[in-house]
């Protein structure tokens, strides 16, 4: 018997959004959920959206200012397991598209609202993005170097750590608990509270004051301050990562990074008055070799030295991505194209998700025009869903 992947029987309504509400959707459909995303009807279905997370999903363009359209949602929510909900806090509820009519028609569904700031409070009515969560998260005040301002990484703390994965998580949980007792439930996530979670380790060092992290950015163990944790630049202009925190990891990164040095040559790293002269050394040193004659030297060892890839070398070498948790008895789908993303054409693969995942039959209980896909026998659709 072919196993099967573990969300195979999870139906999920997906509304068209940017970066974390499409990556909680691509997570569920590349563990097999049947996700269904709601493109907005003047989305033209000749090209695809700028939506590269659309990997196993399907779409269906659909007029959320039309009775039908608002007719055809309430009928697919009526059977669906998860929905989620990408917009600022109140959009789909003046669409009567909220938690309080859906669950009540539906009360195994999960009804997951993603937010950036919190739902209430300060930020609640204004706009962001993924450096303003961080920002009022707390998070952006640890990233950058000694003596800079804070440094935003990309949209990958807020949006997608502590926004999608976070949201996805909660689904998770709330589609075990229904397990228990058979009842959906309203999940809030926010990217605020998401991001802050995801950096209890480093708020927790700074406050105790263990030296991992510390009030002044970019001086702590590893944050940038130590020069035994940090990236130096090679000949060739490429880059090496070293994390030898460790005694007996430090230990193996001299004795490579500087065979011709006895050891009480080099400046003892306990006293970080000396951490400026070790980078010194350092810094001159890899640029001393090619990073592909670093590698040399230190593959196999346990000196916590390893070169600092980048996307285009390792798709070049022929890298395969993984899913990020491997189930060996109910694995993921396999990832249509990993390194590129996959786009979706707004309305494709509709028709084919309403007749193989509802049941309804294009025709007879919906129909698409140029106002998208509607509802065309509420009383009959609903009694098959």
């Amino acid at each position: 018997m072919t196993s099967q992947p573990p969300l195979s029987s999870i139906r999920v309504l997906e509304f068209a959004g940017l970066a974390p509400g499409p990556f909680a959707g691509k997570l569920l459909a590349d563990y097999g959920a049947q996700v269904l995303r709601i493109d907005r009807h003047t989305s033209s279905p000749a090209l695809p959206t700028s939506d590269r997370l659309a990997s196993h999903k399907r779409s269906l363009r659909v007029n959320l200012k039309s009775a039908g359209g608002i007719s055809l949602i309430k009928a697919l929510a009526q059977s669906a397991d998860v929905l989620i909900d990408p917009f600022r806090p109140g959009v789909l509820e003046k669409l009567g598209l909220g938690p309080g009519e859906l669950c009540a028609a539906n009360p195994r569904l999960v009804y997951a609202r993603m937010a950036g700031f919190r739902r209430v409070g300060k930020y609640a009515t204004m706009a962001g993005h993924d450096i303003n969560y961080i920002a009022v998260s707390g998070v952006l005040s640890l990233l950058g170097r000694k003596g800079e301002k804070p440094y935003a990484p990309g949209n990958l703390i807020g949006d997608f750590v502590g926004g999608g994965m976070v949201c996805f998580v909660g689904i998770l949980l709330a589609l075990l608990q229904r397990g228990v007792d058979g009842k959906g439930q309203v999940i809030e996530a926010n990217m605020v509270d998401g991001s802050a979670y995801m950096a209890a380790f480093p708020r927790a060092a700074l406050l105790a004051g263990t030296g991992m992290f510390e009030e002044e950015r970019g001086t702590g163990l590893l944050d940038g301050g130590a020069p035994f944790y940090d990236t130096y630049e090679t000949k060739d202009g490429k880059y090496m990562a070293v994390g030898a925190l460790e005694p007996q990891f430090y230990a193996e990164l001299l004795k490579r990074l500087l065979p011709d040095m006895r050891i009480h040559e080099i400046p003892d790293r306990a006293y970080r008055e000396n951490w400026p002269v070790l980078r010194d050394m350092f810094t001159l040193t890899f640029l001393g070799k090619t990073r592909k004659e670093w590698e040399d030297i230190f593959d196999g060892s346990d000196a916590c030295v390893t070169p600092v890839k980048t996307y285009p070398e390792l798709k070049a070498e022929g890298y395969k991505l993984a899913p990020p948790v491997t189930l060996k008895g109910s694995p993921a789908k396999e990832e249509v194209d990993a390194w590129n993303g996959v786009w979706l054409k707004p309305g494709e693969g509709g028709k084919e998700a309403l007749e193989e995942w509802w049941g309804l039959k294009e025709g007879s209980e919906w129909m698409e025009g140029e106002e998208g896909a509607v509802l065309m026998q509420a009383g009959k659709a609903s009694s098959k869903l």
